[in-house]
């Protein structure tokens, strides 16, 4: 048999819950993303809560609530200590992502799910790995390995590939093969044949038009409400798909020159684009290289002004504006008292750029038709005064003397105890009186001293001695002085960054300056809510801007992975069931859609064998560099080492011959600018490649057969033997490995 692989969601199937999947290989647990919802309803953690202690590993690919919201709570309460993965991007920004939802529930409730610290104390786990990355598990895990791949969702989201003897295990869900202005698409050819594929049915049922179509009607839409003196509000998440919206407003606001102010408001906006600054080798391809030649960071943000506190908002200029403010949901946050203030006018626009969570106030407004008023509730953190503060006051002094006292008797019976264990042992001041006749005439001084202070009393056990604490010092010395431990005088990581903190602004600041000093004010303050009834007068428009691939991309790039067994999660049950009875036709014939909590085992059906190469016959084969591996083409006996380990030997007779293979995957794109770029004259024309004016380059077969994936298509070259068809020719061969 393959490698033991079992899948079992604890969150996210069968609807658009947030993402939780336990995954065990060989028995080793991988929790992959541990998210949570807007609502942070403990509820949906019971499942996680049973085998949080049974984790492992955890592995985290998105830096959005849905994907590591619970990490800290889960961290804290339900005792999940094993070591977290990502990359360095998920680790800041979703560090920073849970920092706004924290600040922002504080502010309007008696949040206590979990701490800022709690926070720190989860992320500190975290293990960072670069693209691409391979890295080695140890212990239990021991020979597994572990890789991130760009998902091209979110800045630094991941795919997941889980490597156990030779069979990879793909984690890839809310992933984009398109390239947008600040990330590239996913990399398919990286995917080819998993033995599992783990992918959700989010857009299993929807579809998008092209990227420019979609900028286009986007900036005209606002630009057309700014010019009816009316003000834009984008709900937004704190530091994922916001950055490719900064980037749109941004090119837009540089081409045309418009005056209309932009901001970006959240508890953290500044710390977000500081640390972006710094991730230019996250991004795409094309940022990089405007970079390398201008030396301009497409971050430093000239149009976009960072706030993160909405009273810097109320003093801003009157006129029309472009705001963008944290949370997408409105459930809490900057942009759900903007929503409430900016409702009433008719002139307004609340524009939605992805799908809100249900049950939430955006997922309310974008119901078809929206509603015509909407129940809010409005909470404010307030400053005690009178008599409730001094309430307050006194109940404080009443809990400190009350800690005060039971930490001193702790202490005096601590004291007691540790005294009394060793009065009667070594203390030299302590007579015992039943041997009292027996003691020599000269009694040490200390011995007199004492003698007169007890004289006419026995000593109770407990008593202590009347002397000043003494500790003896067992440290070790050697030719120069006092061995120290160079360990106590370092600063640790965590200490830098609880200083860092307060400073903000910078990079190495966590959190901005007005946000330290909401965290640092101490005085005593309460929440008051009301409820309101909002009028929604304003315009309500919803674009698709998610960064995910639609359901025609997502059933061709399964189609191209090929999967031997696929598992659907993420996605309403008519999505996942449409998904999946579209890959039982067209990609392979074991798909799976578990229930929650359902086990399932995916094992592979192929039987794995570790075999060794002798010296001999690696002696004789040549390897071809294809990509990330080398590959050879052999043949060999089969034996068996001393330690009974199977082992290839050279053929003991000569091996028959075999025909040439071509090993590759043509990207027609990719070859039709290679021709070009070497002087022939080539265009798309019918689904075929014409070069020049008699050669045709076509793929032929059925790429979505099922089980064949890429391998089932074959290059047909059509045209007349002339000189052009043979350079064509061996242009198209350049292109494969001959083996």
């Amino acid at each position: 048999m393959g490698t033991s692989v079992q899948v079992t969601p604890l969150c996210g199937v069968y609807n658009e819950n947030p993402l939780s999947y336990l995954v065990s290989i060989d028995g080793f647990n991988f929790l992959i993303d541990c998210g949570w919802n807007d609502h942070f309803d403990p509820s949906l953690l019971q499942p996680l809560s049973r085998v949080a202690s049974t984790v492992d590993a955890v592995l985290l690919s998105h830096p959005d609530t849905l994907h590591l919201g619970a990490l800290p709570y889960a961290a804290k309460h339900l005792g999940l200590a094993a070591p977290v993965f990502s990359t360095e991007p998920v680790y800041r920004l979703g560090l920073l992502t849970m920092y706004d939802q924290y600040l922002s529930r504080k502010q309007v409730s008696e949040f206590d799910l979990f701490t800022l610290d709690d926070i720190d104390s989860a992320f500190q786990n975290v293990t960072r790995l670069t693209n691409a990355q391979h890295h080695h598990l140890t212990g239990k895990g021991e020979g597994i390995v572990i890789s991130p791949h760009v998902a091209g969702h979110l800045l630094g989201g991941t795919v997941w590939k889980i490597t156990k003897d030779g069979e990879d295990v793909i984690y890839a869900v809310d992933f984009n093969h398109r390239k947008e202005k600040h990330l590239n698409g996913i990399n398919q050819s990286s995917f080819v044949r998993p033995a599992v594929l783990i992918t959700d049915a989010y857009n299993a049922l929807n579809n998008q038009p092209y990227r420019r179509q979609k900028d286009r009607e986007f900036t005209e839409t606002i630009k057309k409400t700014l010019r009816s003196q009316g003000n834009v509000l984008l709900p937004v998440d704190t530091a994922g798909r916001v950055l490719e919206l900064l980037q749109i407003l941004e090119s837009c606001w540089n081409e045309e020159s418009l005056p209309f102010p932009i901001y970006f408001l959240t508890y953290v906006a500044s710390s977000t684009i500081d640390y972006v600054k710094s991730f230019l080798e996250w991004m795409s391809d094309a940022m990089a290289k405007s970079f390398e030649t201008t030396r301009d960071n497409a971050f430093i943000l000239k149009r976009v002004k960072l706030l993160v506190n909405k009273s810097e908002l109320d003093n801003a200029p009157e006129g029309p504006k472009v705001v963008l403010a944290s949370m997408a949901s409105l459930e809490a946050g900057f942009s759900h008292d903007i929503f409430v203030e900016w409702a009433t006018d008719a002139k307004n626009l609340v524009l939605f750029t992805e799908r809100a969570q249900f049950g939430t106030l955006a997922r309310m407004l974008q119901a078809d038709p929206p509603p015509k008023a909407v129940k809010v509730t409005m909470s404010k953190r307030i400053p005690l005064v009178g008599e409730e503060l001094i309430a307050y006051e006194e109940e404080q002094n009443r809990i400190k003397k009350e800690e005060a006292l039971k930490a001193s008797l702790i202490k005096e019976e601590e004291l007691k105890t540790s005294h009394g264990a060793d009065v009667s042992m070594s203390d030299p001041l302590v007579i015992d009186t039943s041997n009292a006749k027996s003691l020599p005439d000269v009694a040490p001084r200390g011995g007199g001293c004492r003698d007169i202070l007890i004289d006419g009393f026995t000593p109770p056990s407990t008593s202590v001695a009347p002397m000043f604490p003494f500790y003896e010092n067992n440290s070790e010395w050697d030719d120069f002085g006092e061995v120290i431990n160079p360990d106590d005088y370092v600063i640790k990581d965590e200490d830098m960054n609880q200083g860092a903190m307060l400073v903000g602004g910078d990079m190495d600041g966590k959190i901005d300056e007005a946000s330290a000093s909401l965290i640092l004010d101490s005085r005593p303050s309460k929440v008051v809510s009301s409820e309101l009834t909002v009028p929604v007068k304003c315009s309500l428009i919803y674009m698709d801007f998610e960064g995910r691939s639609d359901a025609r991309s997502v059933k061709s790039i399964l189609s191209h992975m090929a999967p031997l067994k696929l598992v659907l999660v993420h996605g309403t049950a008519e999505a996942t069931e449409h998904l999946k009875q579209h890959c039982l036709k067209h990609v392979c014939p074991h798909v799976y859609a578990p229930q929650l909590e359902e086990t399932i085992d995916v094992t592979s059906d192929l039987c794995a064998y570790k075999v060794q190469l002798s010296e001999k016959l690696m002696s004789n084969i040549i390897f071809k560099k294809l990509g990330e591996n080398e590959i050879a083409w052999f043949d060999s006996d089969v034996g068996k080492t001393e330690d009974e380990m199977l082992s290839l030997l050279p053929c003991s007779t000569p091996a028959p011959p075999h025909k040439p293979i071509l090993v590759g995957d043509l990207k027609m794109a990719d070859f039709k600018q290679f021709l070009a770029d070497n002087g022939v004259q080539v265009e798309f024309a019918g689904g075929a490649l014409r070069c020049g004016e008699y050669v045709t380059i076509r793929k032929v077969g059925d790429a979505s057969h099922k089980g064949g994936g890429a391998g089932s298509q074959q290059i047909v070259i059509e045209g007349p033997a002339c000189e052009d068809y043979y350079k064509i020719r061996e242009y198209l061969y350049s292109h494969f490995y001959l083996l």
